[in-house]
């Protein structure tokens, strides 16, 4: 019976993983300039042949029916590619908050809180920063920072 269960799960991750190849790949194709490009082409065929068609009501719905479909797929798409960056993100600085001494484990499942705690959180990281910058003599902005002398060494860590 337990055999057949996770045989069902591991079915199911594996249907699930087609889509995020998918997605992965129409993410990296569509983020290419050349499809910027192809879709400006696109764009000024389909304006250059109105004339052709008298502008009409079927040339119009071409455009109109194309345009809808591929933005309502796109969605889909850009919100699995997101969810799944976004996840990888999160175990990045979870693992950055584990590892620093310092770090507050207690941050590490934020993204779980309510929007009340998490303001109250960044409240607190607020009045830490107010802090910080009072106390020291740091510029306030980066242009302001002064350049390391030419012979001066990189410091070892």
């Amino acid at each position: 019976m337990m055999a057949a269960r996770e045989q069902r799960k591991n079915n199911m991750n594996d249907r699930g993983l087609w889509f995020a190849r998918f997605a992965q790949w129409v993410s990296h194709v569509t983020g290419r300039p050349i499809t910027f490009f192809i879709a400006v082409a696109t764009i000024l065929i389909w304006g250059i042949t109105g004339p052709l068609f008298g502008f009409s009501d079927t040339w119009q719905l071409v455009i109109n029916t194309a345009t809808t479909i591929i933005t309502f797929l796109m969605v889909f798409v850009i919100q699995n590619t997101q969810n799944r960056d976004t996840a990888a993100m999160q175990i990045k600085l979870d693992e950055l908050i584990r590892v620093t001494q310092k770090a507050r484990n207690v941050l590490l499942d934020l993204e779980e809180l309510d929007d009340k705690t998490l303001e109250t959180l960044r409240l607190d990281y607020e009045g830490l920063a107010r802090k910080a910058k009072s106390r020291t003599k740091a510029p306030a902005r980066i242009k302001a920072v002064p350049q390391k002398p030419a012979g001066a060494k990189a410091r070892k860590s």
